[in-house]
């Protein structure tokens, strides 16, 4: 027994297309101020952990700029024809900041250097911890309807800096209320680990499958949807 899957239609997903756009251009907006921020803030106060988080910040703007530009394209096969290299610079960002993480984390945790206490630093983790979260789910949603690995891939990397948000801030509350110098680059090793983890999934495109306009195949092992397991475009899928 088959399925048939269609994907959206051509109307639908031009509402999606516009949806991601927008989406891309408010998270390069917001990262190019938290960057600016993070740095700034980091150099004044000596916080290595500022200074990645803005260099997070940087490199999450290169990844969203890398949407942006596969979906500049107005036609839906060339789009998809982006894809490929869309996802691999995204790879490579998740990568990048995951040696970066991984090393100032060591360093952090060697004992190179006192961070003071930064109140703007700790307002922009809080800003980011609040707003981060909404932009990656509704680009997520946007991204799965529409079967784009790219934009299921780029929301992980803006759900990514929602949990550095939440460890930068916690790092910095600590170390500025009881001293706890130690909590923050524990934490980032975390953090770090995952970005591989992601960056190797984005490599390998399995941040989503691509939605054709048809697919036909056993409804068992697409389970009415369309994709194969592992799918992420798919809640329902494991």
């Amino acid at each position: 027994m088959t399925a048939l899957s269609l994907g959206p239609s051509p109307a639908r997903r031009d509402t999606l297309t516009r949806r991601i756009r927008l989406l891309v251009a408010a998270t390069i907006t917001y990262n190019v101020v938290e960057a600016i921020v993070a740095l700034t803030a980091g150099t004044l106060a000596s916080s290595t952990a500022l200074v990645g988080f803005g260099l997070d910040s940087v490199i999450e703007v290169s990844s969203a700029a890398a949407v942006a530009w596969q979906f500049s394209a107005r036609d839906h096969a060339v789009r998809e024809a982006r894809e490929k290299t869309t996802l691999r610079i995204i790879a490579v960002s998740f990568f990048v900041l995951a040696a970066y993480v991984g090393v100032d984390a060591v360093r952090a945790l060697a004992g190179t250097g006192e961070a003071e206490r930064s109140v703007p630093g700790i307002v922009i983790a809080a800003m980011s911890l609040a707003v981060m979260p909404f932009l990656s789910a509704a680009q997520r949603r946007a991204g799965r309807e529409l079967g784009s690995a790219s934009a299921v891939a780029d929301s992980k990397q803006t759900l990514l800096c929602t949990y550095l948000s939440a460890v930068l801030l916690a790092g910095l509350v600590l170390n500025a209320t009881l001293g706890w110098s130690w909590a923050d680059p524990i934490a980032a090793l975390v953090i770090a680990a995952i970005a591989v983890k992601e960056g190797r999934d984005a490599w390998q495109g399995k941040g989503c499958c691509a939605a054709p306009a048809a697919t036909t195949a056993p409804a068992k092992e697409t389970g009415g949807c369309g994709c194969r397991p592992g799918c992420a475009c798919c809640p329902s899928r494991p």
